[in-house]
Order: structure tokens, then sequence, then C-alpha cells
């Protein structure tokens, strides 16, 4: 596949992690008394709990060998984003540090190189409260606004919207995980045809909901 003009890259975060250094060897992580002591009860590895607890700023739920942290970047996720699917045995792979940072560079790299107007999503798998499977998500964006806002608009009866805001991100990193899957060994997935509107500067900070307008803390 050729890029065009306006195409949407969506890229797994794990080959940016991978690219950026952020695998960890286990053999090297000394487990702190905690992470031991909490593995100890639910038969998990240790070093990724200890892995998982450096990442992370706040623990939001630790019980039944369930792990919920929220991240420096403000992701709620499990175990951090701490992963050792699709990495060698005995290592374990971090989320990037800063994935929207990582978005922008990808972008500007292949946006000189290939003389055309890009954007990148960095995706990363999450689950969801109050619904089964898992589904992609948009945790890093460069190049165009993140979300779609229709409010102030009529609806098709002529109302105005007053709540209708889209996470357009985090529904093509969803549709491009079709594309990609878990077990395919395709780290992209080429978006075209959808309309970037005016806004070029987006991130994936965008995404998150600020903890004053969270009902659930």
């Amino acid at each position: 596949f050729v890029l065009q003009d306006f195409d949407i890259l969506v890229v797994a975060h794990k080959v940016v992690s991978k690219a950026e250094g952020r695998i960890v060897p286990l053999s090297q992580v000394r487990p702190s008394e905690q992470a031991t002591d909490w593995a100890a009860g639910c038969g998990k590895d240790p070093r990724l709990i200890d892995l998982a607890l450096r990442e992370a700023v706040r623990v939001v739920r630790m019980e039944n060998g369930i792990l919920i942290t929220e991240t420096r970047h403000g992701f709620v996720c499990a175990n951090s984003g701490v992963d050792t699917s699709n990495v060698p045995a005995g290592y374990a792979v971090l989320l990037p540090e800063d994935p929207d940072r990582s978005a922008e560079e990808l972008r500007k790299t292949l946006s000189n190189a290939l003389q055309v107007q890009l954007a990148v999503v960095v995706s990363d798998t999450f689950g969801r409260p109050w619904r089964e499977g898992l589904v992609n998500v948009a945790i890093g964006v460069a190049g165009f606004g993140p979300v779609t806002d229709y409010r102030g608009e009529p609806d098709s009866f002529g109302k105005t919207m007053r709540a209708s805001v889209i996470a357009s991100a985090d529904e093509l990193a969803g549709a491009a995980e079709i594309v990609m899957g878990k077990t395919r060994r395709v780290p992209a997935a080429i978006v075209r045809g959808f309309s970037w509107g005016a806004n070029r500067q987006g991130s994936g900070r965008q995404l998150l909901r600020p903890a004053s307008a969270d009902l659930f803390r």
C-alpha cells in the first residue's frame, strides 16, 4: 500500500515501544515486598506486578488477581499496560513514555519522507467497564483532532444536540484492530476516507476525562 494525503496510520503501541527501548528483561526486575506479597496471593509473576506498580500513579483496584491502575499518562487500565504478549519469552513491554510525542515523531518522519499529509494514531487494547471484550483505543494522536463534536448542531429532526462528542480516534483504532488482529503480525493499518476536519493539533490527552468530571472517582 502507498500512503496518500489525509491517510491516518494506526500503529500498535508495541512496535513503538520496542523501537523506543521500552522492553524490560524480567531477569533484571527485583520485585518489591508489596508486589511479592500480592503476587503470592493470586498466582501472578511478582516481577510483572512490580513493573505495573512502578508504571502506576494510582492503584484503582487490586482484587481477585486483577490489578487496575492509573498510569502516569492518565490511562486507567489493567497492569499499567505492562504486557508479555508478542515479545520474546522472559521480557515485558511497557507503554511508550509519551504516546503523543511518539505519534508526532512518526507523523513528521513519514510526512517528510513521503511528501504526504498524514495523521497517526498509536493504539493499545483496553478492557471496558461493564462490557465484555477488549477494544483497541487511541493512546497517542498526531495530526488531527481525536474527537468529533456535534454539540450545537441540529439532529435529523432539527433538535440541537447537546452531548454528542464522538471519540473518533478510538473508533478508528477499533476499526484498525479488526484488520491488524492479535496474531497476524500486522502492526499497523491505514485508514482512508475519514474527514479530518479543520483541527490538525489534536492529542490523545484530549480523550482523557478529567477527574473533576468523572462520576466514578
